[in-house]
């Protein structure tokens, strides 16, 4: 039986002498065996403990040899054997905790003399280097010529980078990192994302950079992704727009969507209260949602988008005199905060509610509403503008809507005062 784990072997004499151990760990590869050569039922069973400085391995007799198992925190893949003979202990660290305690078993069982044959043993041989090295977890590819084709991606990759590979989908493999935290498939040709990307729990980092992207899954946004992704880079794809699920993203810090085909951005961007930077330069922009005026920013590009320029005086009514009974009830949903669910109400219903507008009384409202375009200065949500265009601009429209004529009256009072 063999277990792959961190291993510090610890004398208790050491104090003894005014020593401690190094209270460090080494990679390392223990067996639980009988040495090779020996007649079946003659010697005794041994644990060897082999590390990269020592592939032939140390070995410590079992039998009737330990003194104490210590297993508090074994859940953790943590345990100490203590022999008696040497007196030392061996320190286990950092392995999987089922198969820990699988081989301690196995060791208690060899310890107390049971028969040999009920015993899962392995051959005492020296490690190999694979097996005692430690897990890489790096790796660049810069070239299709280097992508593995026929062997695996190490298991413990927490970052892996595939570029330039001409790569039209993702990997099923690397699906199954994981522990992977950084994944930057930058300059390939991939042209769809899977569902199962949302598997990747540990997932801090997606670079996408330069592909041939035209959407981004709503699934993926629902997915474990909510609680990990920090960092999403969509920049340079053909992208028109983005799900109204993408604002479930809300552990998003830097967020880059440059040179794609966008004609919006998400409605309720204003939900991503952890975005720092955003850049969504050279797009089809027209003006930005109500929501980014909520966005707290530290640097922020949307240089080259084709703005409107906006007329407060040109408003788009869509507001319905009197209020059907669903906008009634929809806004007093919103308004009073009670609580709905798909399983009180229709999913159409629930998505409609999601995207409820906000007036600039702080009403909500669904489908009746006046709607303009107004000019804000974006150093009110960033705090460094990267130029709108060439001009040395940091202005953009932005729209704004309003629940009710009155509203809209009172606002156009205000904005004519200021312009007389």
């Amino acid at each position: 039986m063999r277990l792959q784990c961190e291993v510090e072997v610890v004398s208790r004499l050491l104090p003894t002498c005014g020593l401690q151990g190094r209270g460090r760990g080494t990679r390392a590869l223990l067996s639980l065996g009988r040495p090779p050569g020996r007649a079946r039922g003659g010697g005794g069973i041994y644990l060897m403990v082999c590390t990269a400085r020592d592939r032939v391995g140390a070995r410590y007799k079992v039998q009737e040899n330990i003194e104490r198992f210590f297993t508090r925190f074994v859940e953790e893949g943590k345990a100490t054997v203590r022999l008696r003979e040497p007196a030392v202990d061996v320190c286990l660290s950092k392995a999987n905790a089922s198969n820990l305690k699988n081989f301690l078993s196995a060791v208690r069982l060899a310890h107390q003399g049971t028969d040999i044959g009920a015993l899962p043993l392995s051959a005492l041989v020296p490690a190999k280097t694979s097996e005692v090295e430690k897990p890489k977890t790096k790796m660049i590819i810069t070239s299709r010529r280097d992508y593995p084709l026929t062997k695996n991606f190490p298991y413990s990759l927490e970052h892996l980078q595939a570029s330039y590979c001409k790569l039209a989908r993702i990997d099923t493999r690397v699906l199954c990192l994981k522990k992977l935290r950084k994944l930057d498939l930058s300059h390939n040709h991939i042209k769809q994302l899977p569902a199962t990307i949302g598997d990747l729990t540990c997932l801090q980092e997606l670079n996408l950079h330069d592909n041939h992207l035209e959407s981004f899954s709503g699934a993926l946004c629902n997915s474990t992704l909510q609680k990990s992704l920090q960092f999403l880079d969509l920049s340079q794809n053909k992208i028109k727009a983005l799900p109204i699920q993408f604002c479930q993203l809300r552990e998003l810090v830097n967020l880059k969507l440059d040179d794609n085909e966008l004609i919006r951005l998400p409605f309720k961007i204003g939900r991503l209260d952890r975005l720092r930077f955003l850049s969504a330069a050279r797009n089809k922009l027209p003006f930005l949602p109500s929501d980014f005026r909520k966005l707290c920013l530290e640097n922020l590009d949307l240089f080259g988008n084709p703005f409107e320029q906006p007329n407060p005086l040109v408003p788009n009514i869509q507001l319905k005199i009197p209020l059907t009974l669903l906008e009634c009830a929809a806004r007093a949903t919103v308004n009073y905060r009670i609580p709905y669910g798909c399983h009180l109400l229709p999913s159409h219903l629930c998505e409609d509610l999601e995207v409820a507008k906000t007036c600039q009384c702080g009403s909500a409202c669904l489908s009746s509403f006046i709607q303009i375009t107004v000019t804000t200065n974006l150093h009110h949500v960033a705090h460094t503008v990267v130029l709108v265009d060439n001009m040395g601009g940091t202005e953009a429209p932005i729209i704004s809507y309003f629940c009710s004529l009155h509203c809209y009256s009172q606002f156009l009072d205000r904005y004519l005062q200021s312009n007389a």
